[in-house]
C-alpha cells in the first residue's frame, strides 16, 4: 500500500498522453421494475438489489436501489464513473449496502441509453480515437445546462421516498472520474439533506470556467473528501490547493489527499490497462473504501 502524500509533497510521473488527459476532462413517480437479488457478505447484513425507475425533468432513469435487507438506513447516492451502471458498480453498492446504508446507483446516461453503454470496460483502449468518441457521446447529455443538478434532486427524493431510507439521518454520495464532480453539485444542490461527499479520482473538478465545481463550496454544509490519483495531479498539480483554498474560505470541511503513484480510475476494479499496467490498485483502493466508510460513520450517524 502507498502513503497518500500530503497537499505539498506530491510526486507522480507526468504523463502527455491525449488519450488519458481527455478521459479525465469527461469524467457528468419512482415504479420498481423487478427484485434482481438478495446476498449477503461473510459477517455483514443481508442486502436487497432491486432494479428501479425514477422519473426526473428529463426522463426516466434506470437504476439500482441496494439496501440491508432489514431495517430503515442512511441514504448513500453513488455516481458511477464513465462506464456506467455495471457489475462492478452494482458490487460496490452491495459491499456498502453490507455495511449498513440503502445505496442508489443511477445510470447517468439514460438520456441516451438504458443501462451500461459497456458491461465490461476491461478491454476499453482509452488510445482509439473511436473509443474516446464514445465516450464524448455518453457524456454530453449530462452537459446540458442543469441536467446534473435535477438529476441530483431527483435521485435525493427518490432515496427519501423509500422506507429503508432513515430521514432523520443525513444521505452521503460518493463518486468515481467523472462522478466526482457530481459529487460536489449534489451536495450543493440538497445541502440540507447531504451530509457527506467523496470524490474518488474525481475528473474535473476544478476548472477556469465560470461553473466550476469547486465554485459551489459556498452552497455546501457537508464532510467532503478528494482522494486524488497522483497522474492526475501531475496534470494539474494547483488543482489540490485550489480546492483546499475554496472550502476553508467557504468554512466546509474538507480533506484532500493525493495518493501516491495511483492512476486516474484506481478505485475500480474493472478498470482496462494503460500503458500494459493495471489501473486498478487494490491496496490503495481498499484504503479509499476505508476513508470512506470512516467518512460517512462519522457525517452520516
Amino acid at each position: 500500500m502507498t502513503k497518500p502524500e500530503s497537499d505539498h509533497d506530491l510526486g507522480g510521473k507526468k504523463s502527455s498522453e491525449a488519450s488519458r488527459r481527455e478521459f479525465v476532462a469527461l469524467s457528468a413517480a419512482v415504479g420498481l421494475v423487478g427484485v434482481a437479488g438478495v446476498s449477503s457478505a461473510a459477517g455483514q447484513r443481508q442486502v436487497t438489489e432491486t432494479d428501479v425507475e425514477i422519473k426526473t425533468a428529463d426522463g426516466t432513469s434506470d437504476a439500482a436501489f441496494i439496501h440491508p435487507a432489514t431495517g430503515s438506513h442512511p441514504g448513500v447516492l453513488l455516481w458511477t464513473d464513465i462506464f456506467g451502471l455495471r457489475p462492478a458498480m452494482r458490487d460496490m453498492g452491495k459491499r456498502l449496502a453490507a455495511e449498513g446504508y440503502s445505496v442508489l446507483v443511477p445510470n447517468p446516461f439514460y438520456r441516451f441509453t438504458k443501462g451500461a453503454p459497456i458491461a465490461d470496460p476491461s478491454g476499453f483502449n482509452f488510445q482509439e480515437p473511436e473509443a474516446r468518441a464514445k465516450m464524448r457521446q455518453w457524456s454530453e447529455s449530462l452537459h446540458a445546462p442543469g441536467a446534473a443538478e435535477g438529476d441530483a434532486r431527483s435521485y435525493v427524493a427518490f432515496l427519501d421516498a423509500q422506507p429503508q431510507v432513515n430521514k432523520a439521518k443525513k444521505i452521503g454520495t460518493q463518486g468515481y472520474c467523472m462522478g466526482g464532480p457530481l459529487v460536489v453539485i449534489t451536495a450543493a444542490q440538497v445541502p440540507e439533506r447531504v451530509g457527506a461527499g467523496a470524490s474518488f479520482h474525481g475528473g474535473g473538478l476544478v476548472t477556469d470556467k465560470p461553473d466550476s465545481p469547486h465554485l459551489l463550496a459556498p452552497k455546501i454544509k457537508a464532510q467532503m473528501y478528494f482522494a486524488i490519483a497522483a497522474n492526475d495531479d501531475a496534470r494539474q498539480p494547483d488543482a489540490k490547493n485550489q480546492l483546499r483554498e475554496a472550502f476553508a474560505a467557504a468554512k466546509v470541511p474538507a480533506e484532500i489527499e493525493v495518493y501516491s503513484g495511483t492512476l486516474h480510475g484506481w478505485c475500480v476494479p474493472d478498470m482496462p490497462q494503460q500503458d500494459g499496467k493495471p489501473i486498478y490498485n487494490k491496496s490503495d483502493a481498499e484504503r479509499a473504501w476505508s476513508k470512506l466508510l470512516s467518512l460517512y460513520r462519522s457525517a452520516l450517524a
